[in-house]
Order: C-alpha cells, then structure tokens, then sequence
C-alpha cells in the first residue's frame, strides 16, 4: 500500500488532506490547552473553598474545633487543598508534556510538508515543461509536412504545364526539395522530443511522484502516531495522580472514621460544667411555730400573713448577696474567680501552662546567652563579655518573675481542686480562696441565676410566677426582723478575708456560731454578733452541731 503507486494522480487531494491533518492536530492542542486552563481553575476554586472554611486563627471558632467531627472537617479540608495540588499537577504535565512538544512538532510538519508538496510542485512542473515542448515540436512537424506537401503539388503542377519556363520548374522543384528537408528535420526533432518526454514522464510518474508522496504518506503517518501518542500522555497523566487522589480520600475517609462521640460529649462536658452539685431537697417551713421555725434560705415559697404592703414583680431581688454571685461584669479578675469550679480550673491550669512555656523559653535564652559568653571568654576578639551580663541579668529577673507568677496560679489551682497545704498568711491573702470562684449552687437561687455574656454569673429575679416574689420579699422581711437561730459553733481553722459581698472575714482560731450548715455547695453560714453575719468556706472552719439546734440560743 503506497500513495505513490495508488494515489500517483491525486496530487491536490493529498495536499488538502495534510493541511487537514494539521488542522486536527492544532484542534487536539487547543482542546489539551482549554482542558489546562480548567484544571487551573477547578485547582484554584478547590483551594478557594478549602481557604474559606478553614477556621479563622485565635477566634472563638478556632476553639469549637476541638471537636472530632470538626477535626475531620479541617483533614478533609487540607486534604482537599492536597487534593486541588493535584489538579495543578495535571494541568502543568500535559502544558510540558503535551502542548509543548505538539507545537514544536506542528511547526516541524509544517515545514516538512511545504518541502514535499514543493518537489512535487517542481516535478509537475518540469513534465508540463516537456509536454509542451512536445506539442511544439510535434505542431512544427505537421506544419512542416503539410507545406512540404504544399510544395511537391506546386511543383508536379509547374513540371506538367507546357506554358511554365524552365527555369520556374526548377525553382519548384528546388523549393519542394527544401521543405521536404524542413519536414525531415521536423520529423527527427519531433521523434527526439518524443522519447525524451516519454522518459521524463516515465520517471515523473514512476520514480519522483512515488518517492515525494511516499515522503507525505510517512510524515502524514508519523503524525497520526503522534497524535496518538499524545493521547496516551493524556490519559497518562491523570493515570499519575489516581494513587495520590486516591490517598486524599483515603485520608479523608480516614479522617471520618476518627470521629468519636463519646470523645465529643465529654468534651462538651469539659466545656460547660460548672462543677455545682444540683439543688437539694427543700425544707418544710413550719409556719405553725412562727417563733421557732427554722427559715431557709433554699425556700422558694416564704410567705406570711403580712406582708410587705408593695410588692416588686420583676426586676432584681432586693434579698440578700450569695458569695458565690458576682456582680462586677467588668474585666476577667486575673484568678477567673467569675468562672464556675470547672471552668475555673481549666482556665488555670491553662494559665499554668502558658506560663511554664514562658518560663522554659527564658531558661533557653539565658543558656543561649550563658554559652556566648563562654565563647566571648575563650576568644575575646569576638566579643565583650561583660556586654552580656546586662541581658543576662534581665532574663534571670523575667525568669523570677514568671515563676512568682507561676506560682501565684499554682495557689489558686490548688484552691479550685480542693488541695489546700499549708501556706503562709501573705499567700492566703493574695489568694483570697477560692474568691468566689467555687460558685455554691443554693436551692432557691438556681433557677434564678442567668449567666451573662462574659461568663460572671448574676442572680436575676425570676418573673415566672409571683410567688417567687412574694417569697423574696418576705424572706427579706424576715431577714431585717428576726435573725435565724443558731444551730451549732465553730472554730476557724485558717484566716479567712471575706472580700466578697455575703462573705465574712474570720481570724484562724476564732470561735463562731453556726446558723446554716454547709448544703454540700462548700459554704457555711456563721454569726459573730447580731449586725455580723456570712458565709465562709467549710473546709477553713471545724464545726460542732448542737443536737437540740432549733432550741439553741440564738445568738451571742
């Protein structure tokens, strides 16, 4: 199968069909170019979408992403950038691997193409050459036949009349000789061009036409091989991604295998407990001994026959302060004491934590330091040693500074854990135990109590029912007419500095009346004297319950 033997006559058909064969070419280049610029821009759209979702550094977002479930969201969203990291891999390998070399090769066909198609134009041109010289030579001899003809007439005609001179026969004859000799040499030359036109035409159409399209036939074939080839690439290229892809769904799918919500739940609970114990059982009031009665202050319901005249139904309660509630929703007090229990500790240890980290990287500057200065000693062209003691002194003052503080939160922690050593009477002090932060949760107080936006605690008047403020009221009342009776003593075991509203300052071995017993909140209610009363924590006091407590005197 040759285009030279079978095709040896469709010279402008296999003109056409190359320059369409180059036009497919330049059409696949343009279809891998446009297949690029989308894997671009799919690459970038993915890294867009991964960026807009990732959460937001030291922002409120960033901490709900403690969260398995939102852990697996932020693996499937880097192994979704990895995964747009691949795409961009497609697009750059069949750039270099496919648009490249296609348009390299495109120029190179090109090129090859116009040489052949131009010996094939140069060859049909020399056997036209010949073919026309062969119909010249082949008009001159019939010209010069017919007027030799012409001639021989002329002269039979003159040679048979009687009335024609000698001497007119002779110049006939003479005349016909000569174009019988023009005829000959018309006829020879004829015959001459002739065989050569045969020959060129022999070589034309067996020898250069063969070799030239066979020439196009072969660049035409390498170029379908190409284009295949580059197919392959193609498909190629995508095929070396397929493992890496893969892996990123691997991890993705990976990733929400680790979801764990158990793990979840606790942390919801590490996150918003308070560390209260639930309110306990409400005591009956027995309003049938008015004198005698013991009044609670876990009692949602204390009211009497007289009241106050105007009664609040809304707003705060007028009644009194618990310990534990603070007002002030100002700055965060540097012990969080505005923080329940739990919350509390965690914020601590936290604090402890960072402080630590602190500490350590101190300690590394100051060896960092330490060592330049041995080497300052050993060469001093290098450097003064004594140039170094002033940093040297600053960060050994940071570093006690930093472990005062470490150990100021340390105190405090322990506080909030329960862990109380003994500690010196300046210690107590600056920590001022627990300051609130143990924040009791009272019976008739713990659905009142709103939290507010900074995390401090408020009590807030519930506007359920108006019952609740008729308790409040008259529990008031009750408060501002008749002291509650005592039930027992104590003796404090530590100093204690009441500086919060409800609180009492107490002095380590002073002995005191028990008027309201610890609720398991950690607080109990003490008595100095009639205008001195509060709470202060349990564990800082030894107490002695009378067995008789409703009948005990009521106070000192």
């Amino acid at each position: 199968m040759s285009w030279g033997t079978e095709l040896w006559d469709q010279f402008d058909n296999l003109e056409k069909h190359t320059q369409w064969g180059i036009d497919i070419l330049e059409k696949y280049i343009k279809f891998v170019k446009e297949r690029t610029e989308i894997e671009l821009s799919y690459a970038k759209q993915l890294r867009n979408l991964s960026k807009k979702y990732q959460p937001k550094k030291n922002s409120k977002e960033e901490e709900e992403y403690k969260y398995t479930s939102c852990k697996a969201f932020i693996s499937t969203l880097n192994e979704m950038n990895d995964y747009a990291g691949q795409h961009e891999v497609i697009s750059e390998n069949m750039a270099s691997q496919i648009i490249v070399d296609l348009a390299r090769y495109v120029q190179e066909l090109k090129q090859e193409r116009k040489s052949n198609f131009h010996d094939g134009r140069k060859a049909q041109q020399h056997i036209e050459t010949c073919w026309k010289q062969l119909e010249s030579s082949k008009r001159r001899f019939e010209r010069d036949c017919k007027e030799a003809d012409r001639a021989q007439q002329y002269f039979e005609k003159m040679d048979a009349d009687i009335n024609v001179t000698k001497a007119d026969v002779e110049k006939a004859r003479q005349q016909a000789q000569i174009r019988h000799q023009m005829a000959e040499d018309s006829k020879a030359d004829y015959s001459s061009i002739l065989q050569k036109f045969n020959h060129e035409q022999h070589e034309y159409y067996h020898t250069h036409i063969p070799n030239i399209f066979q020439k196009i036939q072969e660049m035409e074939e390498r170029r379908i091989v190409r284009i295949g080839d580059s197919m392959k690439t193609y498909a190629e290229v995508d095929r070396q991604v397929i493992p890496i892809i893969g892996k990123c769904l691997d991890g993705i799918v990976k990733a929400a295998e680790s979801i764990d919500q158990k793990n979840d739940s606790q942390l919801v609970i590490e996150a918003y407990k308070s560390g209260f114990e639930p309110p306990g059982d409400i005591e009956f009031e027995d309003y049938t001994q008015p004198m005698k009665r013991t009044v609670s202050d876990n009692s949602l319901s204390n009211s009497r026959g007289e009241g106050k005249p105007d009664l609040k139904f809304g707003g705060k309660s007028k009644g009194k302060l618990w310990p534990f509630i603070k007002k002030n929703k100002g700055a965060t007090p540097e012990d969080f004491s505005n923080l329940p229990p739990e919350q509390r500790r965690k914020k601590l240890q936290q604090k402890v934590d960072e402080l630590n980290k602190e500490i350590q990287k101190e300690m590394d500057q100051r060896d960092a330091i330490t060592k330049m200065k041995d080497v300052y000693l050993k060469n001093p062209q290098m450097g003064d040693p004594a140039s170094l003691d002033h940093k040297l002194a600053e960060v050994s003052q940071n570093i006690e500074k930093l472990r005062l503080e470490t150990q100021k939160f340390e105190a405090w922690l322990a506080e909030v854990e329960g862990r109380l050593p003994a500690r010196s009477e300046q210690m107590r002090r600056q920590s001022g135990l627990y300051d609130s932060q143990n924040t009791p949760t009272v019976n008739n107080c713990a659905q009142d109590r709103e939290s507010s936006p900074d995390g401090s605690y408020t009590e807030e008047q519930s506007q359920e029912s108006e019952v609740k403020v008729l308790a409040t009221d008259f529990d008031d009342e009750f408060d501002d007419e008749e002291p509650l009776p005592a039930i027992g003593t104590c003796k404090a075991l530590y100093t204690f500095e009441g500086q919060n509203e409800g609180t009492i300052s107490v002095v380590e071995g002073e002995t005191l009346y028990v008027i309201e017993e610890d609720k398991g909140d950690g607080w109990t209610r003490i008595r100095r004297n009639e205008d001195e009363e509060g709470y202060v924590p349990t564990s800082y006091v030894e107490v002695y319950l009378d067995k008789n407590a409703k009948g005990a005197k009521t106070y000192i």
